[in-house]
């Protein structure tokens, strides 16, 4: 019998055979209808709920912009809400992603606005 293929499913693995975790960092900014409209607050809600990291602020253009990081498919589905979905009363118009790259460690311990 044929020794099987060892395959792992992991993104890295050390010599020690400890995993080794890649997170997705992204940067965002939300135009429409979104300031005055608790974005902001849904935004924080949402990113807690999935369990990304990363912050939220209003911009001096009528913009939101901000930093999502974590496992790749949460950044994602977070990626989905903002350039879809957003609060309640918020109207977007555009969703652009900026900067996406591939982090070994977050920089934030939560999600959280900013000023």
């Amino acid at each position: 019998m044929a020794p099987r293929p060892h395959i792992s499913h992991s993104p890295l693995r050390a010599d020690n055979n400890t995993a080794i975790m890649s997170y997705t960092s992204v940067d965002f900014e939300v135009h429409g209808r979104v300031q005055g409209v608790c974005f902001r607050m849904y935004t924080e809600d949402e990113a807690r709920k999935l369990g990304v990291v990363g912050w939220v602020r209003n911009t001096r253009q009528g913009t939101v912009d901000g930093q999502v990081q974590g496992p790749t498919d949460k950044v994602q589905r977070m990626q989905e809400w903002l350039s879809k979905k957003g609060s309640p009363s918020s109207w977007i118009t555009k969703c652009n992603f900026m900067n996406e790259r591939q982090v070994k460690q977050l920089d934030f311990k939560d999600f959280r606005t900013t000023y």
